[in-house]
């Protein structure tokens, strides 16, 4: 699952990342049958890498035995919520380039897979692993394909996300954590408050504009009237829980 923020380390990455650092974009298409077609002047071969976003499960549920959404599930409805952008927000920013990063920033899992914290893979390497990745699609994938403007525009757009310094970066970051906290009540709804989900519930105290802060408190007043009404109490991490 990835929000950035959820890897927590001390900064103590060598032992860890000399054991991990192993891991190659070759070892994974090693294992891909057919290969994609590399530094062709069609966009087809990237066309057939992306399948692999609609087929891969996101990790996070699946610790609570939940087989559910894809990445590209999560990427889609964070394109839909950036176009739900209000005017004291839009205004400010580019949503286009919103929409389009909401459906790359995750692009590097087609390859890398859907990292949690409970992998035991550092920051820092879960970072060489996907910019490696983007590295391969955008020039082994795309660098050929109309001049290879298309790659060059998706790697720009991925990187600003990862980098996190823009308006439009730090939005859409916002909306990954709204997003996961809409599909973590979802599934507590369709398993009917027998999974308590609340260790996502942490992510709202990463949420930065006030805007997506509204959209999150009535989530998580959604959330806490469906427990009260199965007669439970859910849990709740951080100081997210709201106040009567």
């Amino acid at each position: 699952m990835t929000v950035d923020e959820a890897t927590q380390t001390n900064g103590n990455y060598e032992a860890k990342d000399a054991q991990q650092s192993t891991w190659t974009v070759e070892t994974v298409l090693s294992e891909i049958t057919p290969r994609y077609a590399e530094n062709t002047d069609s966009p087809v071969p990237f066309f057939h890498l992306l399948e692999r976003l609609k087929t891969t499960k996101r990790a996070g549920w699946h610790r609570f035995g939940i087989e559910g959404e894809s990445i590209s599930d999560h990427m889609y409805r964070m394109s839909i919520l950036t176009m739900m952008a209000p005017k004291s927000i839009s205004e400010h920013l580019d949503i286009l380039k919103c929409c389009r990063m909401a459906l790359i920033h995750d692009m590097a899992e087609s390859l890398v897979g859907d990292i949690t914290p409970v992998d035991d893979v550092s920051k820092p390497e879960k970072s060489r692993r996907e910019a490696d990745t983007m590295d391969y699609i955008c020039t082994n994938l795309l660098g050929k394909f109309n001049g290879g403007l298309n790659g060059k525009e998706v790697r720009e757009i991925w990187q600003e996300y990862e980098d996190s310094e823009t308006k439009e970066s730090k939005f859409v970051h916002d909306i990954d954590k709204v997003e996961l906290l809409v599909q973590m009540l979802e599934y507590e709804r369709q398993y009917k408050c027998e999974k308590d989900l609340g260790e996502f519930t942490w992510v709202a105290e990463k949420v930065v504009s006030d805007e997506v802060n509204g959209w999150v408190k009535q989530i998580f007043r959604e959330r806490q009237q469906m427990w009260k009404d199965a007669g439970k109490v859910p849990t709740w991490k951080g100081n997210t829980e709201p106040k009567d």
